[in-house]
């Protein structure tokens, strides 16, 4: 049996961090509210950084698959 002492450093941990979640949740959650509030909506700037990283990705997998294919196409035929 877990003694009393145990059991109260247990729950006063389990406490303790759901508090901390909770205050860091909220402080969050309030700082997005705030930067949402102070940017513009839709801006016209955001299409092309998706795009840019939508490239860059494709670009990335590309390589990664010249890069390593020929690794994977080896260890796959060995079955």
């Amino acid at each position: 049996m877990i003694s009393i002492l145990a059991q109260e450093r247990l729950l006063g941990a389990a406490l303790g961090s759901i508090f901390a979640g909770v205050v860091i949740f909220e402080q969050r959650r309030d700082i997005y509210y705030t930067i949402a509030q102070n940017q513009p909506s839709k801006s016209q700037m955001k299409e092309p950084i998706h795009r840019k990283k939508f490239e860059f990705a494709h670009y990335w997998n590309k390589s990664v698959d010249q890069i390593f294919g020929p690794a994977i196409e080896a260890v796959s035929s060995r079955r």
